[in-house]
């Protein structure tokens, strides 16, 4: 029987009350009293020399306040980048200066060279319209392999070239892998694009920078993921203002998907104005600025080679990848295509040797950072589009092919460097058989050939990483940073509790969750604890949420601090039952004396705690208040298995999701309807990507596809109703909750099943079509077909 309370009970969501009353709090709500308004004059080329800014009739235009150029931050810092790779010869990446105005020159579209603050938002885009520019137009660079030529355009005139840097692992491994293919049975190779994407979160980006003449305290407000990362990276490396001076409030978050993660100058900005003007000073995006402006994602392209002998084992991985950094390195943008990326190149096989190049790359165009699974997606893409091919071409069955290479025993250590504690993939392959009815669809195939259209079925495994730590490691690695995480929990007298995170809620159902997590430690109703995050003044230092981190990381941090709690309540218990704290059990809100029908109500208890007349202060403190942080040992690992049915029109090319079935390996589910929600939104985006979405900037570095208009989102009727069980979780070993996180895996798991499916399709046919990139539009599909 489900559960109606407590862990694995899919207890509703209660931020959705608020949300869908209308009566969320998001950063465009607040208003600060006096507040003036900022309009970013964005540069409209992609790489340009600033000869001159004329400000003069701008700045005596209606309700201008103040006008800020490069000039006015010549004494603040660049905005930094939290993580530096080590190329291949040991020698730290390139690291060009991000000014927070543009200094000199214009690198990309959208790149900010003034903010006129004004009384009012149109006031000040008025006044940025007139500005007088004066920029020489310098030859753009946009295309990966053409930037590391000899004789490209350097995006930064102070660096030897646009290589960011040449990035080898695991280096000692490159001998035998080399030696591996060159004597394997057979060889499969495959070049791809994985291709670059706007995360459009339903929520433009907003800040807001407001400064206390009276404290010297400045507050930033602003749609971030991780609001203690934004205070220390701001009031450190760019603006200098102490971490106590400086209050960093994320209210209610409308999305994120890793683009607000990173601190963004912007927010530098709005803050620096708001004590240069003794004013509050609001920014709010408009969708068109945020195509430009945002971070964007994916963008790599690759070769891979995959080895087998002649029983079809895998006996070595070879991938060399240009990865875009765009014109700036954003907050963890080098570690996406190498940490993030590289270690996953296991996937879920027992491949003996690999070796991954990521050359990472400087071009005119938006920086690119993490988007939904980040580096993960990347991996898994390109090894299972090979994995598939390789079937193909060996002429055996994908899902054969695969069972046949699963890393069966655990713990697994693979050859890049990370070990796999659990998982049981043939397990999860087999209740994708099931759900996906895949022995019914051979019926389904001829159904389809009646009507006229090609049916195809993908499949396709995926492994994560999550949870991402130890600190000591990912600072080894190059973090620039700790990623541990945080919770106080503080339990009032009549036995309510308030727990606050450093973790940060932005769709992920953290306010129904985590409560439900204590509740069952305690043996109390969820309506009894209050979960508080997204402030940097009333929550502990923590680094927030994405990578699938809240639960495993930041769950992990309330476990910890709640299991300080229940010690202390049971040492006050004692005393009040007159025995021995070894014998004291809690379970179903009371306290009981082992053996005995002597108990005690945890409210009662708590009122003990603030009311202590029962006890010895000498042995136990008043109040009921704990703080942990908790720096996970290891990584986690979920992992799944995705079947994808389409259906494509041979006279148009246009691709149709007929079924889709995803089995999910999570560890240990706290509440199985937020899972099943995030496995769908995350398959949305995948889907989105494989068939749909794709940024495209031309030769001159101008963004084609910069609205709506030319960008393609999935819609509703672009997506089927899902099939997706997350039953046969094998929970983590290294973490108090078993848990995986989930947060991903739809994004990670879904292109390359959506891909193989449409290659099935057209093979079926007598196509010799083996890939196409992604997206999948008709016309692409259509070419392959005919070409």
């Amino acid at each position: 029987m489900p559960k109606d309370s407590g862990i694995g009970a899919s207890s509703k969501r209660r931020e959705d009350v608020r949300f869908l009353t209308g009566a969320g709090n998001y950063t465009d709500d607040i208003n600060v009293n006096g507040q003036a308004y900022v309009h970013f004059l964005r540069s409209d080329i992609a790489h340009g020399t600033i000869n001159k800014i004329d400000t003069s009739a701008a700045a005596a235009m209606p309700g201008v306040i103040k006008i800020f150029t490069a000039e006015d931050f010549a004494a603040v810092g660049g905005v930094p980048c939290g993580w530096q790779v080590t190329d291949k010869h040991g020698n730290p990446m390139q690291e060009p200066k991000h000014p927070v105005l543009a200094e000199g020159k214009v690198r990309y579209v959208g790149e900010m060279i003034a903010g006129v603050v004004a009384e009012t938002a149109e006031q000040a885009r008025d006044a940025a319209e007139a500005i007088e520019l004066d920029i020489a137009e310098l030859p753009a660079v946009v295309d990966m392999k053409a930037a590391v030529q000899d004789g490209a355009p350097k995006v930064h005139d102070d660096l030897p070239s646009n290589l960011c840097y040449d990035w080898g692992f695991v280096e000692e491994n490159k001998g035998a892998v080399d030696e591996a293919i060159a004597n394997a049975a057979h060889v499969t190779t495959l070049e791809l694009v994985n291709n670059r994407l706007v995360a459009n979160p339903m929520e433009p980006r907003v800040a807001i920078g407001d400064f206390a003449r009276g404290t010297g305290d400045s507050t930033l407000y602003t749609t971030s993921q991780n609001p203690h990362v934004i205070r220390l990276l701001m009031g450190a490396f760019v603006l200098g203002i102490p971490e106590h001076k400086l209050r960093v409030i994320a209210p209610d978050v409308g999305g994120g998907f890793g683009t607000k993660i990173f601190h963004y100058a912007e927010e530098a900005f709005v803050t620096f104005a708001a004590k240069a003007i003794n004013r509050a000073v609001k920014w709010t995006s408009s969708r068109s600025e945020a195509f430009i402006s945002d971070a964007h994602g994916r963008d790599h392209v690759t070769k891979i080679d995959l080895a087998l002998d002649a029983d079809n084992n895998f006996t070595a991985i070879r991938t060399e990848t240009y990865a875009n950094m765009g014109a700036y390195l954003s907050t963890f943008a080098p570690s996406v295509p190498t940490w993030l990326h590289g270690t996953l190149m296991a996937g879920n096989y027992k491949t003996p040797v690999i070796y991954v190049n990521v050359k990472a790359v400087f071009t005119n165009t938006v920086p690119v950072d993490a988007y939904r699974g980040a580096g993960r997606p990347e991996a898994t893409y390109q090894l299972e589009r090979l994995i598939d091919k390789a079937a193909r071409e060996l002429g055996v069955d994908p899902i054969a092919l695969r069972r046949q290479n699963f890393v069966t025993e655990f713990p697994y250590e693979t050859p890049v460097a990370v070990a796999y504690d659990t998982g049981d993939y043939n397990a999860t392959m087999d209740t994708l058989e099931q759900i996906a009815d895949l022995s019914g669809f051979e019926a389904r195939l001829a159904e389809s050939k009646a009507k006229g259209k090609l049916r195809g079925l993908g499949v396709n495994c995926y492994i994560e990483a999550c949870g991402i730590a130890p600190s000591n490691l990912v600072g080894q690695l190059g973090a620039r940073a700790g990623l541990y995480e945080s919770a106080t929990v503080r339990v009032n007298a009549t036995g309510g509790l308030v727990v606050m995170t450093g973790s940060h809620s932005h769709g992920q159902g953290h306010e129904t969750a985590f409560p439900q997590v204590i509740a069952e430690m305690i043996g109390i109703d969820e309506s009894m604890v209050e979960i508080v995050h997204g402030d940097t003044a009333n929550t502990p230092m923590g680094m927030g949420t994405y990578g699938s981190r809240s639960l495993a990381v930041g769950g992990s941090a309330m476990v910890r601090a709640t299991e300080k709690i229940i010690n202390k309540t049971k040492k006050i218990a004692a005393h009040l039952l007159e025995a021995a704290e070894a014998d004291i059990e809690l379970k179903d809100g009371q306290f009981s004396v082992a053996g005995t029908d002597k108990s005690v109500a945890w409210g009662d208890v708590t009122l003990a705690a603030y009311v202590p007349h029962n006890y010895p202060l000498e042995d136990i403190e008043p109040g009921l208040e704990e703080t942990a942080f908790y720096d996970p040992s290891n990584f986690t690992y979920p992992a799944g298995a995705y079947a994808c049915e389409v259906e494509v029109d041979p006279d148009t090319g246009k691709v149709t999701i007929e079924r889709f079935s995803a089995a999910d390996d999570f560890g240990n589910v706290v509440n199985p309807m937020i899972v099943s929600g995030q496995v769908h939104g995350g398959i949305a985006q995948g889907v989105g990507q494989a068939l749909l979405e794709g940024v495209v900037y031309d030769e001159n570095g101008q963004l084609l596809s910069a609205s709506y208009m030319d960008y393609a989102m999935p819609r509703a009727d672009d997506l089927p109703f899902y099939a997706v069980d997350h039953s046969n979780g094998t929970p983590c070993t290294h973490n108090p909750l078993g848990v995986k996180g989930c947060g991903e895996a739809g994004a990670i798991g879904s292109p390359p099943a959506v891909v193989n499916a449409v290659v099935d399709a057209l093979q079926r046919n007598g196509s010799n079509v083996t890939h196409i990139d992604m997206p999948l539009s008709p016309s692409r599909v259509w070419d392959a077909m005919n070409s």
